[in-house]
């Protein structure tokens, strides 16, 4: 009678984990739902000791919930703020300063690094000042607590329930509790990698045989670098260059048809492709050089006399890191100031 008890107990619990958000608001408890986690996570081959000592003293992190409650949703179509502003509070003097400063510190590491990946060190070191200060902010928050009490709330539970797992298995490589901390969000280290992201694509960046993005420089540039390639950008290529623009040119009368499957108000921004020759032909002259033969996009983002761009597909790459054209926009600015 007890095992038929129990077994339909752990039944019910299995087909809660997987039911979405009505779990939390049904009333399971959160150390009911952690047990689910940790045999999740036992099951994918996690050791007993690290279970343990990520789990021990679980609570849920209300402000965690707060936080991930208060996120913006879809924006309204009603236009779009001015890049302008943000690029130039976002590549001010102190990041391009301390851009600068890490770029040298770590120059021969760079240059290996864009040797085996194909990635600029301006580019990374880009990244890197824009996720962290170049390290000094890293987020203070408890990623056991932070993942564990984001899967139970169960909002976005199947995602935050495999991260909290993955966290589990980078701990199991012998990093500590103490070590793993981050954003409320889940991102940690220097390049602000989910634990799925770690997983896949940390990288050794000094050869001493650990991945330690969040102690290491060079392990988090390598790893940033990987991603880069990963996600398809083309050694040889800049990610775009300024451009000159005829007055009165119509830039929305190129603007590209084709819908984005993801972020699709970042990408409808953006011209169709046509190649640099296409552009000079149309009185568009990119300021520094560009193999005739590349596709490029136009982007003026604030209008008509103001700043504008030819974007080469390795724009598309930074946009995978964080899809937003301000945080694009900025940190390819930003590695060119450090580049200089």
């Amino acid at each position: 009678m007890i095992a038929r008890r129990l077994a339909t107990t752990l039944a019910s619990l299995a087909l809660v984990l997987t039911s979405g958000p009505a779990v939390a608001q049904e009333g399971l408890s959160f150390d009911a739902y952690m047990q689910l986690l940790i045999a999740r996570a036992r099951a994918e081959g996690v050791s007993e000791a690290t279970i343990l000592r990520m789990t021990e003293g679980l609570s849920p992190n209300y402000r965690v919930i707060e936080l991930d409650r208060s996120q913006p949703g879809t924006p309204t179509r009603t236009g779009y703020p001015l890049v302008a502003p943000y690029i130039a509070t976002h590549v001010d003097a102190a990041r391009i300063g301390g851009g600068r400063r890490a770029y040298a510190n770590y120059q021969g590491r760079l240059a290996a690094i864009e040797r085996e990946y194909g990635v600029p060190g301006e580019i990374l070191v880009a990244i890197w000042g824009h996720e962290t200060a170049y390290g000094s902010v890293k987020g203070g928050f408890d990623l056991s607590q932070a993942l564990a009490t984001l899967a139970w709330e169960g909002r976005r539970r199947d995602l935050f329930a495999a991260e909290f797992v993955d966290l589990l298995k980078v701990a199991d490589k012998g990093y500590s509790r103490s070590d793993l901390k981050g954003s409320w969000a889940g991102a940690f280290g220097n390049p602000q990698f989910l634990p799925s992201v770690y997983l896949r694509l940390a990288a050794d960046g000094d050869g001493d045989g650990r991945a330690d993005i969040m102690n290491n420089g060079a392990d988090a540039l390598a790893s940033i670098a990987n991603y880069f390639r990963d996600a398809g950008w083309r050694s040889g290529q800049p990610w775009g260059v300024a451009a000159s623009v005829p007055s009165g040119f119509d830039v929305g009368s190129y603007r590209t048809k084709i819908q984005a499957p993801v972020c699709e108000r970042v990408h409808e921004r953006h011209s169709m492709y046509k190649t640099v020759s296409e552009w000079r032909a149309l009185g568009v002259q990119p300021q520094r050089a560009l193999a005739p033969e590349t596709l490029v996009t136009l982007f003026q983002p604030d209008g008509p006399g103001t700043r504008a761009w030819l974007l080469t597909s390795n724009y598309r790459v930074i946009l995978e890191y964080n899809c937003s054209n301000y945080y694009a926009m900025s940190v390819g600015l930003l590695a060119d100031e450090i580049a200089q």
